[in-house]
């Protein structure tokens, strides 16, 4: 039996060789704890989904992976801004606790403004301004109907 380990290890260890598979020690490696997360939101009732992949709506709790870095929250309602709350990681490496700071993950979100209104009636453009009406254009060979007659000119009366 020693000598089939013996073996398996030295083929293992030529891994230029094509046709043998080459060993990882990545399969023995456990895999990481899921942590459970508590994600609230005001107003209630919000999409909250982790960077990391798991989704729920508020108020809610999920498993995930405890990753190397931080993840991300993104919490979505209508009517509502998206708010993004970042999720810290800390190891305790005296008793390999994982923790997230915070935990619960919170997030208020903020009413979304109005939104644009359509308009049926196009911009208002302002008009040009009308010369006033008791002045005659100079360019004109007749007289301003509206203007009072010169002086010294008489006027039929009837």
């Amino acid at each position: 039996m020693r000598r089939v380990i013996a073996i398996a290890v030295a083929a293992a260890s030529l891994g230029g060789c094509s046709s043998m598979p080459s060993l990882s020690w990545d399969a023995f490696k456990p895999t990481p704890p899921a942590m459970q997360v508590q994600l609230e939101s005001t107003p209630p009732g919000a999409d909250a989904k982790t960077s990391v992949g798991p989704s729920c709506k508020t108020p809610c709790s999920v498993s995930v992976p405890a990753p190397d870095a931080g993840f991300s929250v993104t919490y979505t309602l209508n009517r509502f801004q998206t708010a993004t709350i970042p999720v810290q990681i800390i190891r305790n490496p005296e008793d390999s606790s994982t923790i997230t700071d915070p935990n619960p993950v919170f997030a208020e979100l903020q009413p979304a403004g109005p939104p644009p209104r359509a308009s049926a009636r196009p911009a208002h453009k302002p008009k040009k301004p009308k010369p006033p009406s008791g002045a005659a254009s100079a360019d004109s060979p007749f007289p301003d109907p509206g203007a009072a007659p010169p002086r010294g000119s008489s006027s039929p009366t009837r």
